[in-house]
């Protein structure tokens, strides 16, 4: 049977990145089990039963388990409502409803923390022209930069804001394929907080993927009018197949649906096929789920550290989100620590990776993920474009464990190479 071997040398890096971690451990373990309570809670109170686990065909009409979930993650998130759909196809998908919820031609779309994702940037008309986006149906968007510490800029956002054409403020939690932290709750608290006092009227949209369950408090609990994501990230908890969600607003969310299918059937129709199952199950154990997650990040900051790569956050930092960045500082490098957590995986731990023309991106990338789901960011994965500093931007880990050996194997091709 073949075994992992490791050198002596990464055997004993891993022991001192772990010695290293153990108070960050500690403290994302309390965090996993306030989360845990909080949809422990949500299941009870909307009795969530066997019945929800059956599937709808067809138009979907009276998905008992639909109509639950929608309570469920509403109350888990500390929202009106909840929109919880398997025909959303991506976390794109899922925001750019959102985003289309608040806002109509001639209206203002304003981002409050710089430039968004790649891949938003198409939907919103920042970048190509496609038929479809914000701006072809006559929303124009303005942005306010971060300061120079990658920090929100709130005097600047109260400004931008008070517009009255400004009827949607946009925000990005996770950091992207930028060199910025993740905003933390509070941080996001306090650009609703700007927004509405100048501007009351005004919905904050808040992008939350890769964020949900790595804090005990959600963005919607802190003045966030909707916020948006991916099921096969976070809240997935690793088992949902497919899928995004929206909460928030009553009123928004309604709207929100009725980008997802049409004016006039909203979230009234859409079958789960069977799936229900899948959906429940994956949100029970998400919190526990992204903890895994966030511990591999910082055994792999940790570890990056110790071998003399800049990482961020650092190990011991209090994180917002599941992602970690190693800057590499060349190609070469880049592509062999993705090459090293493509070998660790449980899927097609025989691929080698190589940078691509990746569909919404300008540059190429480079992409390990041997994942059960494909594309799940919330199993162990590793990418980032090809330009420099050749950052690394890892998520995931369904298991701690799994995570560990995948950051070791990748740590293992640099040594080779370093030697």
């Amino acid at each position: 049977m073949e075994k992992m071997a490791f050198s002596p040398e990464i055997t004993e890096y891993a022991k001192r990145a772990s010695e290293i971690a153990a108070p960050a451990f500690s403290r994302i373990d309390g965090i996993a089990e306030k989360n845990t309570a909080k949809v422990m809670a949500a299941f009870r109170k909307n009795r969530v039963d066997a019945g929800c686990f059956a599937g709808t065909t067809g138009y979907g009409y009276d998905d008992k388990g639909r109509e639950v979930l929608d309570a469920v993650y509403a109350d888990i998130f500390g929202a009106e409502a909840g929109l919880v759909r398997l025909g959303f196809v991506n976390g794109t998908h899922a925001i750019t409803a959102a985003l289309f919820s608040a806002v109509k031609p001639g209206d203002i779309l304003l981002s409050a923390t710089g430039l968004p994702y790649d891949t938003l940037q198409s939907a919103i008309g920042i970048s190509g022209d496609y038929p479809g986006s914000l701006r072809y149906y006559g929303v124009e968007y303005r942005q306010v930069d971060l300061t120079e510490y990658g920090k929100p800029d709130y005097d600047a956002i109260r400004a931008a804001a008070a517009d009255p054409r400004v009827k949607e403020v946009a925000v990005q939690r996770s950091r992207g394929y930028s060199a910025r932290k993740a905003f933390t709750v509070a941080e996001i608290e306090k650009i609703c907080a700007a927004v509405h006092e100048v501007n009351p009227t005004a919905a904050v949209v808040v992008d939350n993927c890769y964020g949900e369950f790595a804090e005990d408090r959600e963005p919607t609990e802190v003045g966030a009018d909707l916020v948006a994501g991916s099921l096969i990230k976070n809240p997935g908890g690793g088992i949902a197949p497919t899928g995004g969600y929206i909460v928030g607003k009553r009123e928004l969310v309604d709207s929100a649906a009725m980008r997802l299918t049409c004016p006039g059937i909203g979230g009234e129709c859409g079958s789960t096929l069977g799936n229900n199952r899948l959906l429940f199950q994956g949100l029970f154990i998400a919190p526990h789920t992204v903890a895994q997650a966030l511990k591999t990040a910082v055994f792999c900051a940790a570890m990056m550290d110790i071998m003399g790569y800049k990482s961020s956050p650092p190990p011991l930092a209090p994180r917002s989100d599941i992602i970690q960045t190693v800057e590499f500082g060349n190609p070469d490098d880049l592509c062999l620590f993705c090459r090293g957590i493509q070998s660790g995986a449980p899927v097609d731990s025989y691929v080698t990776p190589e940078p691509w023309d990746m569909p919404g991106y300008e540059d190429k990338v480079i992409m390990a993920a041997g994942s059960f789901i494909q594309g799940s960011s919330i199993e162990l994965s590793a990418d980032g474009p090809m330009r420099p500093p050749y950052r690394a931007y890892i998520q995931g880990g369904l298991t701690f464990e799994s995570g560990k050996l995948g950051i070791m194997l990748a740590a293992e091709l640099l040594r080779k190479k370093i030697k």
